[in-house]
């Protein structure tokens, strides 16, 4: 699978300054740079800053806030200087990029408090493709991005948003700067990195849809996989959450989690939702492992975490696993976490309102 990294953020900037370069001997400070209220040069100078800001908090690895410093430009510099400082911030966070090793996370607030190496490419890019496209809308001047670098962003950073016929169009609309037929404006929007839940000697890494479709496809999801993963039932989770993206209907925080172990990095399982909870507030967990990490208790640790990771939130009543008549491994890891067997009317109701296969154990957990 090839993941978002530092070239895709070089790209954007070539295109950023190419597109803008033609217009460096206007005024950018009296020209308002299109549906913001900045100017076109104050505009440019937040590209700057926003890239320089990714480079440091990944450079610092800070985790509770945002590193304190920002950058400032000599008086009397001109366009063509400005330009030449995006260059080089571009620069820096692609140099950063490249140096950060996987799964190392750094403070972003956007919407879970983190976000990996991929995760501050992404927002890399989307700052320069959004604010270039605002400063030339406020001057006039053509632009439009490669379609696989919008395509890209929104596979990682807008899970929420359905796939529209054409990527830039769908990224311009989902930002608030532009229609979509057959969908309704949008007035406020978040990108969203990927959910994280730490374990004691795992993380439960939350998939986003690029690394889904690669699964689902047989890839690897980007990920170190141990010998014998991802099972199948990772491959299979992860095609339901493409349908449900693709679908328009998918919630990041209830979709699939890859298990990645502390030690040296590697995935070994995964875990995941069936879906987000229902009007009850019941949620379905399923989970495997690759055959070398059975029976040392990852999956317990995996699934206990994860479900108490729902149950702490106001949304969900009762967490549930279906597990089947012969499958005694499994039966004793649900135990272990804290499950127990369904009662006769809670079957029932599972049965009749919840979508639950008959012939399946069913054991659950309550808030």
């Amino acid at each position: 699978m090839r993941t978002i990294n530092g070239e895709d953020v070089n790209r954007a900037v070539t295109g950023c300054v190419a597109a803008l370069r033609p217009a460096a001997d206007r005024d950018w400070t009296e020209v308002t740079a299109g549906g913001l209220e900045w100017s076109c040069w104050r505009t440019a100078e937040h590209i700057a800053g926003a890239l320089v800001a990714y480079a440091g908090q990944l450079a610092s690895g800070a985790q509770d806030a945002y590193v304190p410093f920002d950058i400032t430009l000599d008086e009397g510099t001109d366009n063509t200087g400005l330009l030449q400082v995006i260059e080089t911030a571009g620069g820096l966070l692609t140099a950063t990029l490249r140096t950060t090793p996987p799964g190392a996370r750094a403070f972003h607030p956007f919407p879970f408090r983190s976000a990996d190496r991929e995760g501050f490419a992404a927002m890399g890019v989307v700052e320069t493709l959004l604010h270039t496209y605002d400063i030339t809308q406020g001057l006039g001047l053509p632009y439009e991005p490669p379609a696989d670098l919008a395509e890209s962003v929104l596979a990682w950073l807008f899970p929420q948003v359905k796939p529209g016929p054409e990527p830039w169009p769908t990224l311009l609309w989902a930002t608030g700067r532009g229609e979509l037929p057959g969908r309704a404006p949008v007035t406020d929007w978040r990108w969203r990195n990927n959910l994280v839940i730490p374990a004691d000697r795992i993380t439960l890494t939350g998939l986003r849809p690029a690394a889904a479709r690669d699964l689902r496809l047989g890839g690897d999801g980007g990920l170190d996989w141990i010998e014998g993963g991802p099972y199948e039932g990772t491959r299979d989770a992860a095609g339901m959450l493409v349908k449900a993206y693709e679908a328009g209907v998918h919630r990041p925080e209830f979709g699939v989690f890859a298990l990645v172990r502390h030690e040296d990095g590697r995935a070994i399982g995964g875990i995941g939702f069936h879906g987000a909870p229902d009007e009850e507030g019941w949620v379905e967990v399923g989970y495997d492992l690759a055959e070398g990490a059975r029976g040392q208790g990852y999956a317990t640790e995996a699934l206990r975490t994860l479900a108490d990771w729902a149950l702490a939130r106001d949304d969900v009543r009762m967490v549930i696993a279906t597990v089947e008549h012969a499958n005694v491994p499994s039966q004793r890891v649900v135990s272990r976490a804290g499950f127990t067997r369904a009662t006769v009317e809670e079957e029932r109701i599972a049965h009749a309102g919840h979508g639950v296969e008959d012939g399946l154990l069913l054991y659950v957990r309550q808030a």
